[in-house]
C-alpha cells in the first residue's frame, strides 16, 4: 500500500521505501543514533548498515486511515541517555516526515538493537 495525498489536481502516491529512506536520514541526524541496524535472524546478528541501506533498518506501515507506523531499528552510542536520544528521534521525525510527506504518523516504535563506543 501506498500513502495517498490528494490535491486540487489529482492524487500523489507515496512508496514505502520513500518515506523509510527519508525517515532514515533524518533519525542518523539525530543526537546519540550511531546508525541504522540489520539483524541477521538465522544467527542473531546485528550489523551497523550503511548510509545508502538505511531503509532496510526501517519498516513502514500504512493503515487504511492513511496513516503511517514506522518501526526503527538502531544503534545507540554508548554513554548517552537511551530515553532523551528515543525522545528526540521520535520528535524529529514526526515533524521531519509530516512535513515531507504530509502524511500524518500514527506510531513511532524503536528497537534498540545495539550499543556503540564512538571514538
Amino acid at each position: 500500500m501506498k500513502g495517498r495525498i490528494e490535491n486540487g489536481f489529482g492524487e500523489i502516491l507515496v512508496d514505502k521505501n520513500v518515506i523509510a529512506k527519508y525517515a532514515g536520514t533524518t533519525a542518523v541526524g539525530c543526537f546519540g543514533i550511531v546508525g541504522m541496524a540489520a539483524v541477521s535472524m538465522t544467527d542473531g546478528i546485528v550489523k551497523l548498515l550503511k548510509r545508502d541501506n538505511l531503509s532496510k533498518g526501517i519498516h513502514v506501515e500504512i493503515d487504511e486511515n492513511n496513516e503511517l507506523t514506522i518501526h526503527f531499528h538502531v544503534i545507540v552510542a554508548y554513554g548517552v541517555s537511551i530515553s532523551a536520544v528515543c525522545d528526540n528521534l521520535v520528535s524529529n521525525v514526526r515533524y521531519e516526515v509530516e512535513e515531507y510527506t504530509g502524511l500524518k504518523i500514527k506510531k513511532i516504535n524503536i528497537f534498540i538493537e545495539s550499543v556503540r563506543v564512538i571514538d
